[in-house]
């Protein structure tokens, strides 16, 4: 039997949308962000020659700073000042959290409520400054190098001076996308950071949709695989709504109480969804992937015939192209991995089993404590099993396909799973203000009924 929110979200009226206000301002901020984000991916760094960059990056196609350049809607390829994207705040906020879970004075800065996540957040920044100075000056000297390979200049004046003015400029660039994403969260619709990457990829669908029709029209693609690919983006978008949706329902029950109609017991349902740790775990793990892959790409590049070290980097970037058997075995490590540690940080058992016993709720067949946190802990492994399966399927079955049969890597498993995955969970936030906004013009309407309140 639906509960009263679930039947008046079935209810849900569309047509008072002109009337939500707030949602409206909110939408619009919403957009008005992802348009500055968009328009600052197209300034380009101090220094640096737009020509000359779009025969480089013609030469260098392929890798994975194409991935890279994926997540930051083109701006690596152009060399903007956002061209990092927000790859170091996610990769810092990654090794905070690492640090906290190992660390007990940083657990104990955790446990202080607002002011102890103000401390972690702060030294995120901190963190996210240091790698984007690390891995921007890695690029600045890279793209001098590379350039001189192909027999390009880039830069128009290499040098220190340029360095340093890359560095500020793409640490700048970060913070700003960061500050963006917070304002999106708060004064926007759905998470800012998300959808900032979303916004990148998406950027990239129309072009890779205009390049496969062509290869269709022009015989180089044949058209029963464009059908198939076309089927195949469908079916996984499909099946990754209804994998996001899926829940495991444990029923709580409360004690039996009072009431006018007599002795009645409360029933309710804790949903633990499939896939708890959602887009994170493929976000995390290609972030992580990246950071040392970025420097050892361009570095590669500037060491190129200079002795073993420099052969052995061009060898691990060889080695670490996409559908490579050594990328797909890092990514899906890394995929299993946050899958279980978010899901972690996300749903406490024993906190849960506390709150429960709390407020005289318990398992039918479970004693309230211990034994409900190992219940807890019992069904969340298997079903965690199941979402970490099912997010290296998606993440890595198109990514093998997408190398084996040359298809565009925008359309692979992780961006379509990020698309789907940041666009629900917006949507479901615009439902949340439509139906609070409904909700607000049905206790009016009682108002008026009943009389004024007293």
């Amino acid at each position: 039997m639906a509960s009263a929110a679930d039947q008046l979200a079935s209810g849900l009226n569309l047509s008072k949308f002109g009337q939500a206000t707030e949602l409206k301002k909110r939408l619009w901020f919403t957009l008005g962000a992802l348009i500055i984000f968009r328009m600052l991916s197209y300034v380009p760094l101090p220094g640096v020659d737009p020509t000359q960059l779009g025969l480089l990056a013609q030469r260098t196609q392929g890798g994975v700073l194409d991935f890279f350049n994926t997540f930051s809607g083109g701006a690596l390829e152009r060399m903007s000042v956002i061209a990092l994207g927000v790859m170091p705040y996610i990769t810092a906020s990654i090794v905070v959290q690492l640090a906290t879970s190992l660390s007990p004075a940083l657990a104990a800065i955790k446990k202080e409520g607002e002011s102890g996540r103000k401390k972690l957040n702060q030294y995120t920044r901190y963190g996210t400054v240091a790698l984007t100075a690390v891995q921007g000056y890695v690029i600045a000297v890279g793209l001098e190098t590379l350039g001189a390979t192909q027999g390009l200049a880039p830069v128009v004046e290499p040098g220190m001076l340029f360095r340093v003015a890359a560095v500020i400029s793409l640490i700048g660039g970060t913070m700003f996308l960061m500050w963006l994403g917070e304002q999106i969260t708060s004064r926007g619709v759905g998470n800012g950071i998300s959808l900032i990457i979303m916004a990148g990829i998406v950027a990239h669908l129309p072009t890779t949709l205009v390049q496969l029709f062509e290869g269709g029209r022009s015989g180089s693609m044949n058209p029963v695989t464009l059908v198939a690919i076309l089927v195949a983006v469908a079916l996984l978008v499909l099946f990754i709504c209804f994998m996001e949706r899926a829940q495991r329902r444990i029923l709580i029950q409360y004690p039996k109480r009072q009431t006018q109609r007599g002795v009645q017991s409360e029933r309710s349902h804790l949903p633990l969804k499939i896939n708890t740790a959602g887009v994170i775990p493929p976000i995390f793990a290609s972030s992580l992937l990246l950071m040392p892959l970025t420097i050892s790409q361009f570095a590669g590049q500037q060491q190129a015939g200079q002795g073993w070290w420099g052969d052995f980097i061009i060898s691990l970037n060889q080695y670490l192209q996409h559908g490579s058997l050594v990328y797909m075995l890092l990514y899906g490590a890394g995929i299993i991995f946050f899958s279980f540690f978010y899901t972690a940080v996300v749903f406490n058992p024993e906190e849960t089993a506390d709150n429960l016993k709390k407020y005289g709720g318990f398992i039918p067949g479970i004693r309230p404590g211990k034994n409900t946190e190992a219940y807890f802990d019992y069904v969340l492994t298997r079903i965690t099993v199941i979402g970490a399966a099912y997010l290296t399927i998606i993440c890595l079955l198109p990514e093998y396909l997408v190398s084996a049969l040359a298809i565009p890597f925008y359309l692979g498993g992780t961006s379509l799973l990020i698309v789907v995955n940041v666009t629900m969970d917006t949507v479901t936030q615009i439902q949340s203000h439509l139906l609070a906004h409904q909700y607000g013009d049905l206790i009016k309407k009682a108002k008026l009924k009943g009389g004024r309140l007293r």
